[in-house]
């Protein structure tokens, strides 16, 4: 049985109750572990795309990681929870993945930073959970026939066929526009900086603003926005349904597209905006934001066998020749034909299928990534494309190789680049 203890006020560590619960998925594999998290509610149940992620660390950000909506997550890692909890560590206010499963849950943190275990964290948000089934079994089973959908519950009246025939019910993925039901109601404003957590040797920009940046937010991770702040920018976010007259009425020196859940083909109000007003002033997207950019240029979009999940995914800047090691997470790719024909260029690419990770446009000033350059997974390799936005605000050109040379050359000289 797995660790599944925390230490109360007390000082005496109550167990969580052992109580069954099964993974069924749609082509009709059951796995049986034990429920933690609000999967130790009655009644509470999770259903959605079961994907993995290959993170060695990380799953407090996968967690919050908004573009997990409506997925069913499983680490690789055999352990979670060694370091509980912590109150900064948030790409959003609470968790948002449809479910989490994990080999072996630790629920007695080692870290003086944590200030709660996960289980009683997912259970206050009530996010079902799974602990001690075979997560290499399942993560194969996902390779070999791609993300699936399944359910999680500790409801032992319904058989495992049962559950399986309701596994095959969930709504696709593909085709679903779920970046419309994380996106904010209204727009705001932010601004909050790295903080201590800017890498050695980078001096702050944050005072006097240099540049406005407007954001389209499709369900943005805030480290994004930290890194434009850290870099001298007023940063505005904008919900999906910003229109390109309210976006000018700001004033922007540039336009950025938040990452976000779901399949991009339908999030078809960003893309009608950006098809009118990308590139009108210097723009920049990140995982979605690089999707739904490609598709208002007139590309096309495909969805990926198992997806790219991870801190570990290795990319090439295709201009620079430096290889990097990124954070990614989404299901859906750009295709690269499309893309070519309507003017865009392939900059970066990944090295594991030769997919588009990266691309600009020919003639204006439109760049972006499928990756997380604000996750920084260890080393901050990608972290100078926030420089080359900042290098295209400042010229107000398409972007340049000498802006991508000059922006990770500047980051070689004070150590954060080799």
């Amino acid at each position: 049985m797995p660790n599944v203890q925390t230490k109360s006020e007390s000082g005496t560590i109550p167990t969580i109750p052992k109580i069954p619960a099964r993974l069924a998925l749609e082509d009709g594999a059951v796995f049986h572990g034990f429920a933690f998290g609000g999967l130790l509610t009655a009644g509470v149940e999770g259903a959605g795309e079961v994907v993995f992620n290959t993170s060695m660390v990380g799953y407090q950000e996968a967690l919050t990681d908004l573009s997990y909506t409506g997925q069913i997550l499983s680490m690789t890692v055999p352990q979670v929870g060694n370091y509980g909890i912590s109150a900064t560590d948030l790409e959003s206010s609470r968790p948002c993945v449809a479910g989490f499963v994990v080999r072996e849950l630790v629920e007695t943190p080692s870290n003086y930073r944590a200030v709660e275990g996960v289980s009683s964290w997912l259970a206050r948000n009530q996010i079902p959970a799974i602990t001690g089934i075979d997560t290499r079994a399942l993560v194969r089973r996902l390779r070999l026939g791609g993300a699936m959908r399944g359910i999680l519950t500790t409801d032992a009246s319904a058989s495992d066929r049962e559950l399986v025939a309701r596994a095959k019910l969930i709504p696709s993925m593909a085709g679903a526009n779920l970046a419309a039901s994380v996106s904010p109601n209204r727009g705001g404003t932010w601004s909050e900086p790295l903080g201590e957590w800017r890498p050695r040797g980078i001096e702050s920009a944050v005072g006097a603003p240099r540049f406005k940046v407007v954001a389209i937010d499709c369900g943005a991770k805030r480290n994004i926005y930290r890194h434009l702040r850290e870099r001298g920018c007023a940063v505005e976010f904008l919900p999906h349904t910003a229109t390109p007259a309210e976006i000018r009425a700001l004033n922007p020196d540039g336009l950025f597209i938040s990452n976000g859940p779901g399949d991009p083909a339908v999030v078809e109000t960003v893309i009608a905006t950006l098809r009118e007003i990308a590139g009108e002033v210097p723009t920049f997207g990140i995982c979605l934001g690089h999707q739904l950019l490609a598709l208002a240029l007139g590309a096309t979009t495909w969805k990926l066998k198992f997806g790219h999940r991870g801190a570990n995914q290795p990319v090439r800047n295709l201009l620079t020749g430096r290889v990097e090691i990124t954070s990614q997470n989404h299901g859906f790719c750009v295709d690269e034909a499309s893309l070519t024909a309507v003017g865009g260029e392939v900059t970066h690419r990944h090295l594991n299928d030769g997919t588009c990770a990266g691309f600009r446009h020919t003639a204006r000033p439109i760049f972006s990534v499928q990756y997380h350059p604000e996750a920084s997974p260890g080393p901050h390799d990608s972290t100078y494309l926030f420089d080359c936005f900042m290098a295209i605000m400042e010229s107000r050109k398409p972007l340049s190789s000498g802006d991508m040379e000059r922006s990770q050359e500047a980051l070689a000289a004070v150590g954060v680049l080799t």
